[in-house]
């Protein structure tokens, strides 16, 4: 029994990540200090993860919806405020910006090439909006650079290819963001966003990330109960009988707050901050981490208008019927699952045609959640918790970047 084991099934991954439990057991510690570095991983461990699996691949769908209130000359604060037009759609209008990225270096080998995919979300500050600056545009811009960046690397290791190991390796998200940042800042963009940012590497089945703030990532992935309750402190809370379906929440990204509804933030005054209280934080502050992903995982990557609408096992149980409405899970389990693909049955095409919907009903549960007054969003309860009277949802801006991990590439889709 190791502490991995301990940390895995001893604690709920909801216990581990999250906005409530960073307030309640990390609160003010962020990322690893300039000066630390991880230790590397024993000869054993670094040969495992040298060795090359079967490939996986991502299906990826991507759906953004603006605050409801919103309009191109502010936003309101509720419905009143907001007239009596119809709710806001228009993304142009969001202050979330994301991307998604294909972009292609050298292996660890240093003789072959690897496709990664980079994938992140940043959520603008709207309280520069009282300074006469638009909080579009440093959420905006700090995700257009991270795929320049991509761009402009991917191109030189084309040209240069293993004649230059150092200019073709893979960039690691936390690199990409730091990079990104210096150029906003370059030319000036003021303003300040949450940001994260990840990339999937298909050989290996790692998901790679680094966080600042209230966005995050979440994987869900379906465990046999039988195996997975033989560690779990109560199974009382969770007997079998009870349970509708084997999808639990298997990771959830640790969120990074200063205080309540005060996340930290990458961000530009005009001049560097030396207050160490700030809650500007740099690239190499970030909550930076790895999962191993597995076939048939579904990944969300969102920003706080997600999380503070959806429940985390509200966004499971609307996963699980999306599974079940394309039959990538039935009645059979995943017993029935795993005889599918050993047969050569992967609906990799339908999961790459369907995985943009997911997307959309997630944004659309979180709007509906963020209008209803008569619910307890994670949001309420959380700031009741921190003695601040709330009730109903959080009308925010909401991203949400949605991944089904499959074995075969879809048609039409370039592998990963």
């Amino acid at each position: 029994l190791t502490n991995r084991d301990l940390s895995d099934f001893y604690f709920d991954a909801k216990d581990r990540g999250g906005k409530k439990n960073y307030l309640a057991d990390v609160s003010e510690r962020v990322g690893l200090s300039s000066d630390t570095s991880m230790a590397e991983p024993p000869i054993f461990i670094r040969q495992h993860l040298a060795s090359s699996h079967a490939p996986l691949f991502l299906n990826v769908g991507v759906a953004e919806y603006p605050h409801p209130f919103k309009s191109a000359d502010g936003v309101g604060g509720n419905r009143r405020d907001f007239g009596p037009h119809d709710l806001s759609m228009d993304p142009e209008l969001s202050e979330d910006a994301h991307f998604v990225k294909e972009a292609e270096f050298l292996d660890e080998s240093g003789k072959d090439m690897q496709k990664l995919l980079y994938m992140g979300v940043a959520d603008g500050v709207g309280s520069w909006r009282e300074y006469g600056v638009d909080p579009r545009d440093f959420s905006h811009k700090l995700m257009a650079e991270c795929e320049t960046v991509l761009d402009e690397a991917a191109m030189q290791c084309s040209i240069l290819g293993s004649k230059d190991g150092n200019h073709c390796r893979m960039i690691s998200p936390a690199e990409l963001l730091g990079k990104s940042y210096e150029r906003v800042k370059a030319e000036n963009i003021i303003g300040s966003s949450t940001a994260c940012v990840a990339l999937f590497d298909s050989i290996r089945h790692q998901l790679h990330f680094s966080n600042i703030g209230d966005s995050g990532i979440i994987v869900l992935r379906h465990i046999d109960s039988d195996v997975s309750g033989a560690l779990r402190r109560d199974k009382s809370k969770d007997p079998q009988t009870e349970k509708k379906s084997d999808l639990r929440i298997a990771f959830v990204s640790q969120q990074q707050l200063k205080s309540f509804n005060h996340p930290y933030q990458m961000g530009w005054t005009g001049e560097e901050i030396v207050d160490k209280n700030s809650s500007f934080k740099l690239a190499n502050d970030s909550c930076t981490s790895s999962v191993h992903i597995l076939r048939g995982d579904i990944i969300i990557m969102a920003t706080d208008g997600l999380f503070d609408n959806v429940d985390i096992d509200d966004i499971a149980s609307i996963a699980l019927r999306w599974e079940e409405e394309n039959r990538f899970i039935d009645g059979g389990g995943i017993d029935a699952r795993n005889k599918r693909w050993a047969d050569g049955e992967s609906l990799s095409d339908l999961s790459g045609q369907t995985i943009p919907k997911l997307a959309e009903i997630l944004c659309q549960k979180a709007r509906e959640n963020s209008l209803d007054n008569s619910i307890d969003s994670p949001f309420a309860l959380l700031a009741k918790e921190n003695d601040i009277m709330w009730s109903g949802g959080m009308p925010d801006d909401c991203t949400v970047i949605a991944m089904h991990v499959v074995g075969e590439g879809a048609d039409g889709l370039r592998p990963l």
